[in-house]
C-alpha cells in the first residue's frame, strides 16, 4: 500500500490506522469538486485533486511517513522530500491550457500560492522516476465567456481554496473523526427567514406607533419587495435609525431562498460593531447559526487544544449559515496566499455578502475591492447588498487626480428604496451648525454647558486632552482604543445605562470614532471634531436618534488653535466636505454624491499597492500581492492588561494549557501599542511573556479605570486609526 496518513495507536484505540494515497486523492477529488460545482469548475478541482498528492509516491515519503510516525522502527529519516510540485509537473504536462488552474494551486496546497516566476522555476524540476504517470483523464476546457484578465488570479485561489479545505477535511475525517464530526450543520436559509420573520412579527406587535417605527416597517417592506431578483449588486440607502441591521439580513434571507444561495456574510468594518451585530443576531438565531470571526476571534493553533470550540472550526473554512466579519478579514483574505487564509473563499462562492458601512473602504485599494466584488458576482455567483446611510460612489466612472488611475465601477447597482422616499428628510432629527476654531478648554467649557453630550474627536490624545478638562461630576466618560475591547462594552453599556436613567445627572461622554458607527446611542447634543462628511452624518447618527427631541444641533468644530489636522486621510476628506460648499442640504444623498466627487479628485491612487500590475495578468504575483495588500497599516502588538477578569483568566491560562476558548476570552482585554511603546516597556520590565508571542501587563498602574493603558503619563497618541 502507498500511504497518504499514518494515525498512530492512542487511548482510544490500540491498532494502526492507515490511509491509502489512493483513497486520500478520490476523497479530495470528490470534495474539491463538490466545492467547485458551485462556479462551474469542478472537473478542474477533481483534477487537482487527484493529483495533489502524488509525490507521495516516492519511496522516500514513504518511509519519511513510516519512520515519523514510528510505524516501521528500523526506518530513520528526519525529513521527507519535497512532494507538493510533482502533482502540478504532471498536470503542466497532461493539460497545458490550464496548467495554472491546475498547477499553481497544487504546487503551493501546503506553503501558499507561488509568485509565477518561483512557480516556474519549481516547474523546470525533474520528474522523480518512482512516480507513476497515469493516463490523462479526458476533461473539456472551461466555456466561460464572461471571464476578464482581472478573474484569473481569483479563479486560480478560489480553485486553491477548494483543494485545500477538501485536502484538511479529509485528512480530520481520517486522523481526528471525532474533531470532524463537530463540523457542519446550522438551520437553513429558509428556517432562518421563518426564524426572523417572527423575531420581526413580536417586535411590531411591541412597538409603538411612532414615525420612526413607520419608516424601519417600510424599509422592511421594501428589502421584501426587493429580494426577488436575480444574482447582482444591490444598495440600501438608509439614514441612521431606519433600522438598516435587521433589514438587510431581511432582505438577505429572502434573496438566498429565492436564489438558492448558501449562507450569509456580512462584512463591517469596526470591531465594536461586529459584536453588536452579532449579539443580536445571535438572539434571533441562536449561537449555532451565527459566526464572529475577526481579529480578536481567529483561530490559533490548534495543535494543543483537547477541548475543540465548534466556532473555532468554523473560523478556519466559514461553513456556517452566517458569518459575521470584517471588511479587513474578508478582502485581505481574498488578496492571500497562504493556506489558512484562502481556504475559506470558495464558500463566499453562491452567498449573499452584506457590506455594512461600505463608504468606509480604502481609496488607496478602491480599484481591486471594486473589481473583486465585480468578479465574485459575475464569476462566483455571489450577491452583495451595499448598506449605509452615506452611500459613495460604485457605479459609473470613478475619477481620482491622476486621469489614468480612473476606472469604471460596478455596473447595474440597484438602489432598494426609492429615491422620491426621501428618508433624509423624513428621518430629519439633526441639524448640522459649524463652529470657529476652538482649543481644548473652549470645548470643555460648552461641553460642561450640557447636561447629556458626547463629543468625538479623531485622535486618542484629543480625547484625553478634553475630557480631563471637564468638570468631575456627574456621569464623565472617555472611549478609546487605549482601553481593551471589554472595558469598551462596558462603559458603552454603563452610557447606555446613564441615558435610560430617567434622572437630571450630567452625562458627558469623550469619544475617538469608534462609538460613532453601529452603536445604539441617543444623545440630545454632538460636538464632532471637523473631518469627511460620511463621519460627521455618521456622528450626528448619535443625535436624537429615536426623535424624540425636535431637530437638535450636531456642532462641527476645529481644533486648529491646538493643532492642525494630522496629515493623510483624515484631512483629505475633510478638504473634500469644505469644498463643497454651503448651498447643500447636508443629509441628502445628492451632498454624499458630491462629496465623493471631491473626496475622489483628491485621491492620488485607487490602487496605491499595485494589485493590477501583480495579479491583472497570466503571471500572477501571488505572495508579493498578498504582502502588499494590508488594508489597514496596524504594526501594533496586542498586550493583555490588568483590567477586569483578565488576571484571573490569565492565571487559569497559566494552571491550563493556552485553550482557544481561553485566549478568545483574554483577547477581549488587549491593548494593541506601537513598536516603539512595546520596547519601552519590554525595558522597563511591564511587559511578561508567559506563552510564546502572548504579552501581558499584569501591573494595575499602567493601565486607568477611565482611560485605559498609560505609561509614564504619556499617552499613545493615534492619528484617526481605532
Amino acid at each position: 500500500m502507498v500511504y497518504a496518513h499514518i494515525s498512530t495507536p492512542d487511548k482510544l484505540s490500540s491498532e494502526w490506522r492507515l490511509q491509502s494515497l489512493e483513497d486520500h486523492s478520490n476523497n479530495v477529488a470528490c470534495l474539491a469538486a463538490k466545492f467547485a460545482n458551485d462556479f462551474g469548475l469542478g472537473d478542474i478541482a477533481r483534477i487537482a485533486g487527484l493529483l495533489h498528492d502524488k509525490g507521495k509516491e516516492q519511496r522516500a515519503w514513504q518511509e519519511y511517513i513510516q519512520a515519523v510516525t514510528g510505524y516501521k522502527h528500523d526506518v530513520t529519516v528526519k525529513k521527507g522530500p519535497n512532494h507538493s510540485y510533482i502533482g502540478a509537473l504532471i498536470a503542466m504536462k497532461q493539460y497545458p491550457q490550464l496548467a495554472p488552474l491546475i498547477g499553481q494551486p497544487i504546487a503551493g496546497h501546503h506553503r501558499g500560492l507561488y509568485d509565477y516566476f518561483v512557480y516556474a522555476e519549481e516547474m523546470k524540476r525533474q520528474m522523480p522516476d518512482d512516480v507513476t504517470v497515469d493516463e490523462a483523464i479526458q476533461i473539456g476546457l472551461p466555456q466561460q465567456t464572461q471571464w476578464k484578465r482581472k478573474d484569473l488570479h481569483h479563479l486560480i485561489r478560489m480553485l486553491f481554496s477548494c483543494l485545500v479545505d477538501a485536502d484538511s477535511l479529509d485528512t480530520e475525517a481520517f486522523m481526528n473523526p471525532a474533531q470532524a464530526r463537530l463540523r457542519g450543520g446550522g438551520a437553513s436559509m429558509e428556517e432562518l427567514l421563518q426564524r426572523l420573520e417572527q423575531h420581526l412579527d413580536r417586535l411590531r406587535k411591541e412597538s409603538d406607533d411612532t414615525p420612526v417605527n413607520r419608516i424601519r416597517n417600510y424599509v422592511q417592506e421594501h428589502c421584501v419587495q426587493g429580494s426577488s431578483g436575480e444574482v447582482g449588486f444591490y444598495s440600501l440607502t438608509v439614514p441612521t435609525g431606519g433600522g438598516k441591521t435587521l433589514a438587510s439580513v431581511l432582505w438577505a434571507l429572502h434573496h438566498a431562498v429565492r436564489n438558492h444561495l448558501n449562507r450569509i456574510i456580512i462584512a463591517i468594518p469596526y470591531t465594536s460593531i461586529i459584536v453588536q451585530t452579532a449579539a443580536t443576531l445571535r438572539t434571533i438565531f441562536g449561537d449555532v447559526n451565527v459566526l464572529e470571526h475577526h481579529s480578536n476571534m481567529a483561530p490559533k493553533d490548534r495543535a494543543d487544544d483537547e477541548h475543540i470550540d465548534p466556532l473555532q472550526l468554523a473560523t478556519e473554512n466559514w461553513d456556517y449559515p452566517i458569518i459575521v466579519t470584517t471588511n479587513v478579514q474578508l478582502f485581505e483574505s481574498l488578496f492571500s496566499n497562504r493556506r489558512s487564509d484562502c481556504r475559506k473563499l470558495h464558500n463566499i462562492a453562491r452567498s449573499v455578502v452584506i457590506m455594512d458601512e461600505v463608504q468606509t473602504l480604502p481609496m488607496g485599494f478602491y480599484k481591486p475591492i471594486v473589481h473583486t466584488l465585480d468578479t465574485l458576482k459575475r464569476v462566483f455567483g455571489t450577491s452583495f447588498l451595499f448598506t449605509t446611510a452615506s452611500q459613495p460612489i460604485l457605479s459609473g466612472r470613478v475619477e481620482c487626480s491622476d486621469k489614468r488611475e480612473s476606472f469604471n465601477a460596478l455596473p447595474d447597482v440597484r438602489e432598494l428604496i426609492p429615491r422620491e422616499a426621501r428618508l433624509h428628510d423624513k428621518l430629519r432629527r439633526v441639524r448640522l451648525e459649524s463652529l470657529s476654531s476652538q482649543t481644548y478648554d473652549d470645548i470643555a467649557r460648552m461641553l460642561a454647558s450640557h447636561n447629556r453630550v458626547l463629543c468625538i474627536v479623531n485622535t486618542r490624545r484629543d480625547a484625553k486632552e478634553i475630557f480631563e478638562r471637564l468638570p468631575d461630576e456627574g456621569t464623565r466618560l472617555h472611549l478609546s482604543r487605549m482601553m481593551c475591547p471589554a472595558h469598551v462594552a462596558a462603559t458603552i453599556h454603563q452610557i447606555k445605562d446613564a441615558l435610560q436613567s430617567g434622572t437630571d445627572e450630567p452625562i458627558r461622554v469623550v469619544s475617538t470614532q469608534l462609538i460613532e458607527a453601529g452603536v445604539d446611542i441617543d444623545f440630545p447634543v454632538v460636538f464632532r471634531q471637523e473631518a469627511g462628511l460620511d463621519s460627521i452624518l455618521q456622528a450626528a447618527g448619535r443625535c436624537n436618534r429615536e426623535g424624540r427631541q425636535p431637530v437638535s444641533p450636531t456642532y462641527v468644530f476645529s481644533l486648529n488653535q491646538e493643532h492642525p489636522l494630522p496629515p493623510g486621510y483624515i484631512s483629505q476628506a475633510n478638504y473634500a466636505r469644505l469644498s463643497m460648499g454651503h448651498d447643500h442640504d447636508w443629509f441628502s444623498p445628492e451632498a454624499m454624491t458630491c462629496y465623493f466627487t471631491q473626496l475622489h479628485s483628491r485621491t492620488p491612487s485607487f490602487d496605491t499597492a499595485q494589485m493590477e500590475a501583480l495579479l491583472y495578468k497570466l503571471e500572477c504575483e501571488f505572495e508579493t500581492a498578498a504582502t502588499a495588500f494590508r488594508m489597514i497599516d496596524d504594526k501594533t502588538i496586542p498586550v493583555i492588561v490588568n483590567w477586569g477578569e483578565s488576571m484571573t483568566l490569565l492565571g487559569n491560562v497559566r494552571l491550563q494549557k493556552p485553550s482557544y476558548a481561553l485566549m478568545k476570552r483574554l483577547a477581549q482585554y488587549s491593548v494593541g501599542i506601537r513598536k516603539g511603546d512595546f520596547d519601552k516597556l519590554l525595558k522597563m520590565g511591564a511587559i511578561e511573556e508567559p506563552f510564546e508571542n502572548v504579552y501581558c501587563i499584569t501591573h494595575s498602574g499602567f493601565y486607568k479605570a477611565d482611560m485605559g493603558l498609560t505609561f509614564e503619563n504619556q499617552w499613545l497618541e493615534e492619528t484617526y486609526i481605532i
